[in-house]
C-alpha cells in the first residue's frame, strides 16, 4: 500500500470539498463489471484542506490479460503476492464511508466497488459524482472529456498514466484547475446540480429522509406509506432511490409518474435480481397492501372466464364463472380471462357482433317478448337467425366455437410444475420462482424456504405466460 497525507500548501481548492470526499480510481482485468476484477484501487481523500493519498495492488484472483497489462503496466506478477480484496474491504468501507464519491466516468467505479463488496455479502452505497459529466457541465465548449483529454487540455502533468493513484490525482488536479479558471462557486454549483435532490425532501422528517437517502440505486419495489401506516403507492424502478425521489419534486410529474398528495411516513423497499421478480412482486405488493394510489390494486383478486354449458335446445352457451367457483388451472376448455364478469359479457357481445351470432341465444341480449321473437341484431342484419330458427343449432355452434378459439386459456405446457430462476451473476445468488398450472406458489432464494402468497391471478397469467415466449428464459422442472 502507498500513503501520503499532507494539507495542500494552497487555499482550499474548491467549496465541493467542504464535504468529506473520496476521488477514487480503479484499475481492473476489463470492463465488464459483473465478470471481471479489481487489480488495483486509487484514493485521494480530502477533507478541507487535509489530503490523504492511499494505493492497493489488489490480487483478482484471475489472469489479467496482456493488453490490460500493456496499458496499465500491472502484471499478474505484480499482483500474485497482493491481497484480494476480501482482505482490504473492511479498511476500503472505513474509508469511503460518509465520503462524496469522485470518479471519472464514476458508473463504472462506483459499479466495481459495490459488485466486489456484494460478493462479500456486504453493502455498499454512496452518493457518486461523475467528473466527466461534471467536465461537460464546466467546459460545454469542448467535445471529447475523456480523462486523457483533460489532462492534455489542461496541462496535467501526468507521469504514469493508467495506474489507480495517479489518475485519482488527475481529477483532483482537474477539480483544481476548473476552480481557478471558472471560480470555486461555479464548480460547486454544477457538481451540486449533478447531485441534486427534489428540495422538498429537505423538509421531510427526519427519519424519512434517511430511509430515502438508505435505498440504493438499482432495481427493485418500494412502497410509500402514510402516517397511519395505510399503504398509498407501490412501485417499480430500474433505480430505487432515483424513483422515489420523484414522488416528492416540486416539477409537475411526467405520465409515468404519481405524485403523491398527502403526508408519506415511511418507505420499504426490496432489490430484485430481475424484472420479472420485480414485476411479480410488484403484484405480490399490490394485492396484499391495496395501495389508495394505484387503480390497478383495486382491479386484483376477481378472475372470470367463460365456460361453455349446452342447454336442452342444443344450442352452446359461454357463462361467466368466477375463479372462486372453479379451478382455472385444472379445468379443460376455458376461453377468455377477464376482471370482472362484466368484462366476460363485454367480450362476448362483440365477439357476437363481428360473428354474425345471436345475442339472445348468447344471453347477452334479454329478449323480454315471447318466445321465438328476433334479437335486435337480426332487426339490422347482424344475426343470421339463430333466434328464430333461421341458423342451425350445429351451424351456430361451430360458429361459435371458432370465434372463441382465439380466446382459449392455454393448456399448462409442462407436466408438473416449474421454477423460472434468476441468477445473481455478481455473488451467485439463484432466486426461483415457483408456479403450477399458472398458479404462482411462492418464491425462494439459494433453495431455502417458500415466501410470497400462492395465488391465480390475471396479472400473474399474463406474466408468466410472456416469459415463458422468451427464447432465453431459465426454468428448472419440479
Amino acid at each position: 500500500m502507498i500513503h501520503g497525507c499532507a494539507k495542500e500548501s494552497e487555499a482550499r481548492l474548491n467549496t465541493l470539498f467542504e464535504q468529506p470526499c473520496a476521488i477514487v480510481d480503479l484499475e481492473t482485468t476489463g470492463g465488464d463489471i459483473a465478470r471481471d476484477r479489481i487489480t488495483e484501487v486509487g484514493l485521494v481523500l480530502v477533507d478541507g484542506e487535509r489530503v490523504e493519498r492511499l494505493s492497493w495492488l489488489v490480487n483478482p484472483g484471475q489472469p489479467i490479460p496482456p493488453f490490460i497489462e500493456n496499458m496499465t503496466g500491472i502484471s499478474n506478477e505484480m499482483v500474485a503476492a497482493a491481497p484480494p480484496f476480501a482482505e482490504l474491504a473492511d479498511e476500503l468501507l472505513a474509508r469511503l464511508q460518509g465520503r462524496l464519491l469522485l470518479a471519472h466516468n464514476a458508473r463504472f467505479d462506483y459499479g466495481f466497488l459495490r459488485n466486489e463488496f456484494r460478493r462479500l455479502g456486504r453493502r455498499f452505497q454512496a452518493r457518486a459524482l461523475c467528473t466527466v459529466k461534471l467536465s461537460r457541465r464546466l467546459y460545454p465548449q469542448h467535445f471529447k472529456h475523456s480523462l486523457d483529454s483533460l489532462i492534455a487540455r489542461h496541462g496535467i502533468d501526468m507521469p504514469e498514466r493508467h495506474r489507480a493513484l495517479a489518475d485519482a490525482e488527475a481529477v483532483y488536479r482537474f477539480i483544481g484547475i476548473a476552480s481557478r479558471e471558472l471560480g470555486a462557486d461555479k464548480v460547486a454549483h454544477e457538481a451540486a446540480q449533478l447531485l441534486s435532490q427534489p428540495a422538498e425532501v429537505s423538509s421531510l422528517p427526519a427519519e424519512l429522509q434517511r430511509q430515502i437517502e438508505d435505498m440504493p440505486d438499482s432495481a427493485g419495489v418500494y412502497a410509500l406509506f402514510g402516517e397511519d401506516s395505510r399503504a398509498l403507492y407501490v412501485g417499480r424502478a430500474p433505480n430505487l432511490y432515483r424513483k422515489t425521489l420523484g414522488h416528492f419534486a416540486e416539477r409537475k410529474p411526467s405520465r409515468h409518474e404519481v405524485r403523491i398528495d398527502e403526508p408519506v411516513a415511511r418507505v420499504e423497499w426490496r432489490e430484485c435480481l430481475s424484472e420479472f421478480g420485480a414485476q411479480l412482486l410488484e403484484l405480490q405488493w399490490l394485492g396484499r397492501l391495496q395501495p389508495a394510489h394505484n387503480p390497478r390494486a383495486r382491479m386484483m383478486g376477481e378472475v372470470c372466464t367463460l365456460q361453455l354449458q349446452t342447454g336442452a335446445d342444443g344450442f352452446v352457451r359461454p357463462l361467466t364463472v368466477s375463479a372462486r367457483d372453479i379451478d382455472f388451472s385444472r379445468t379443460a376448455d376455458l376461453y377468455g380471462l377477464f376482471r370482472n364478469a362484466r368484462e366476460g359479457r363485454k367480450a362476448l357481445a362483440q365477439i357476437a357482433l363481428a360473428q354474425g351470432l345471436c345475442q339472445s341465444v348468447l344471453g347477452v341480449e334479454q329478449v323480454t317478448s315471447r318466445k321465438g321473437m328476433p334479437c335486435a341484431a337480426y332487426q339490422i342484419g347482424r344475426c343470421r337467425g339463430g333466434c328464430v330458427g333461421q341458423e342451425a343449432v350445429d351451424s351456430h355452434n361451430a360458429r361459435l366455437l371458432s370465434a372463441l378459439q382465439r380466446l382459449k386459456v392455454k393448456p399448462w405446457p409442462f407436466e408438473g410444475a416449474i421454477a423460472v430462476q434468476e441468477r445473481d451473476i455478481v455473488c451467485g445468488d439463484v432466486v426461483e420462482h415457483l408456479f403450477d398450472r399458472w398458479c404462482y406458489l411462492g418464491s425462494r432464494r439459494n433453495g431455502g424456504a417458500l415466501e410470497g402468497e400462492p395465488a391465480f391471478d390475471l396479472d400473474y397469467y399474463k406474466l408468466l405466460e410472456s416469459e415463458l415466449r422468451k427464447p432465453d428464459r431459465e426454468l428448472r422442472m419440479l
